[in-house]
């Protein structure tokens, strides 16, 4: 096994062209104070880290997948695998920084990843909003 949390967030990590270390650094830091945990009312109402969670960071260029056309995924919008590598490896170290509870997978490899999703909600982001259209986003 290469990286294993409890309870946590699992977060998959796809690198596109153009993205960047403040790309990088902004995405970290909404998924951090994201409050999507429970709190005593029932309520999403706390983040990882109130609750003392951990963050399992997986590499997935895949989500860079463009199927509307053909039949065949395209990735053309996928960050070259130096690069990905490069900005993977610093969001995950920019996240063992703040997170005391943090797995991996490995980068670039075949991977079996074990999910069990706790709770009815799922949540895809990158940071368009912040940077704008032009920017192909960690996410």
């Amino acid at each position: 096994m290469t990286g294993a949390i409890g309870r946590g967030l699992a977060v998959f990590v796809g690198v596109g062209k153009g993205d960047t270390k403040e790309h990088a650094d902004y995405l970290l830091e909404k998924t951090l104070n994201l409050r999507v945990f429970e709190d005593e009312q029932g309520k999403m109402n706390r983040t990882v880290r109130e609750i003392g969670g951990g963050l399992l960071i997986v590499s997935q260029f895949t989500l860079y997948a463009d199927v509307r056309r053909g039949r065949r995924p395209s990735f053309d919008l996928a960050a070259p695998p130096e690069t990905a590598r490069e900005l993977y490896e610093y969001f995950l170290n920019r996240a063992k920084n703040q997170v005391s509870n943090v797995g991996a997978g490995v980068f670039q490899a075949h991977m079996i990843v074990q999910l069990a999703n706790d709770g009815p909600i799922s949540i895809f982001h990158d940071s368009i909003d912040k940077f704008g259209i032009k920017s192909h986003a960690v996410r």
